[in-house]
């Protein structure tokens, strides 16, 4: 017998950066410096005082039992008081706010709170995989609105009211994630207004991801959809402390926003987990309270790498835009290469010039003509991986022979292919 026998793993497709991630594993073992811009892990340090907070907390014997599966009150009211400051919206911290095992948690907590069998669910595409598999694994289905790059209100909105009115059962919700992953797309708050107004009229949920909400570049803040007037009646929001504060180990998430939905999550939840180690949610608690200098230096490190991967693509011959928000950037595969699509792309990346990149088709099938690139490296490895980029496209018609040659099971040295 094998896992193929179960129903929900059935549902799921075979998991495309498990073979990028296995062969930069062997890669390695072969003794290749590998330079990995494909998982979007933070590489920058969690702030002193935060882990300090934790060691505190820890030393006091009372803190190891059972913590709270809603999230301790504490955690709960900062998160609360980020958002009146940070968007000007008033939450109520008992109704309105929880805390998650990280957002990608708190959204497949949900999809299994609210979905029935057959239910549908609207998800961009491409998208983060939690968005659409959260509810495919809850045992719904999926109805994907194409946004391969960029788009405008005007463009999303005719897309989302096509898609509603083309689907049968109407969609039960709409989920959001901007500043996007993996597109890195921003929107501005009369887009939020706008899928509130026409999501409201049809009686549709919206679930926003705001994950990036503190990554941003060009001084412009991302808007919270919380934001809207009455958004509250129909949304629920996402956040995580895993990039903003270097914290993506430490499992700490929030949703905030309508309460039905929330208290959907919180039933649920309360059969499936205690909540987070309680020291881990008081050193939470002392990150969003405590000062906030170090989402300011992270902020200021992303953009200076940004600018050093994007000028020194450019120099390489590879036009892709800046992103102005997240950690990624969302590259169009370069012409001479597009055929390949990007799975077999990422895999010459990685056997011709030592780069991981995540094939853009892992986010969905209208993400095949792109990579994502994360910006998780340093300064000196990022101009590394430019240089090593930079001799694969100064001749496509050898890297992709010496790709067809060399891919398999042993990744030999590049000089031993040369």
């Amino acid at each position: 017998m094998d896992d193929s026998e179960f129903h929900r793993l059935k549902r799921l497709p075979p998991y495309v950066f498990a073979e990028v991630n296995a062969m930069k594993a062997r890669a390695r073992a072969a003794g290749q410096d590998v330079i990995d811009l494909g998982m979007g892990n933070p590489d920058l340090p969690t702030a002193p005082h935060i882990v300090a907070k934790l060691a505190e907390a820890a030393a006091n014997p009372r803190a190891h039992g059972y913590s709270a599966s809603r999230g301790i009150p504490g955690l709960r009211r900062a998160q609360a008081a980020y958002y009146q400051r940070r968007f000007n919206v008033d939450l109520d911290p008992e109704s309105e706010v929880i805390v998650t095992l990280g957002s990608k948690e708190g959204l497949a907590n949900l999809a299994q709170a609210i979905t029935s069998p057959g239910d549908i669910v609207l998800v961009p595409n491409p998208s983060y995989p939690i968005h659409p598999y959260g509810f495919i694994i809850a045992g719904g289905s999926v109805r994907h609105i194409p946004i391969p790059g960029a788009h405008s209100t005007t463009e999303f909105l005719a897309a989302l009211e096509r898609a509603v009115r083309h689907t049968v059962p109407k969609p039960i919700a709409l989920v959001l994630n901007y500043p996007s992953n993996p597109t890195a797309q921003v929107v501005d708050l009369d887009f939020y207004a706008a899928v509130v107004d026409f999501c409201k009229r049809q009686g549709i949920w919206i679930l926003s991801d705001l994950a990036y909400a503190e990554i941003y570049f060009d001084g412009v803040p991302p808007p919270s959809v919380l934001q809207v007037p009455g958004a509250r009646d129909i949304a629920v929001e996402f956040t995580s402390m895993s990039k903003t504060y270097s914290m993506a180990g430490w499992r700490i998430g929030f949703a905030a926003g309508n309460k039905t939905l929330i208290q959907a999550l919180t039933r649920i939840k309360s059969y499936l987990d205690y909540g987070a180690f309680t020291p881990i949610q008081v050193a939470a608690t002392a990150a969003l309270n405590g000062p906030q200098d170090c989402i300011v230096e992270a902020r200021e490190t992303y953009k200076e790498r940004r600018d050093v991967l994007i000028e020194g693509l450019h120099g390489a011959g590879w036009d892709l835009p800046a992103p102005s928000a997240s950690m990624f950037a969302w590259a169009p595969i370069p012409k001479d290469f597009a055929e390949l699509g990007s799975l077999a792309f990422s895999k010459l990346m990685l056997t011709q010039a030592n780069v991981a990149v995540s094939p853009g088709i892992g986010f969905g099938e209208h993400g095949d003509a792109h990579v994502r690139i994360a910006m998780v490296e340093n300064k000196h490895r990022i101009r590394q991986a430019i240089r090593n980029i930079k001799n694969v496209l100064a001749d496509p018609s050898r890297s992709i022979d010496l790709y067809l040659r060399g891919v398999g099971d042993n990744i030999t040295p590049l000089k031993a292919r040369a």
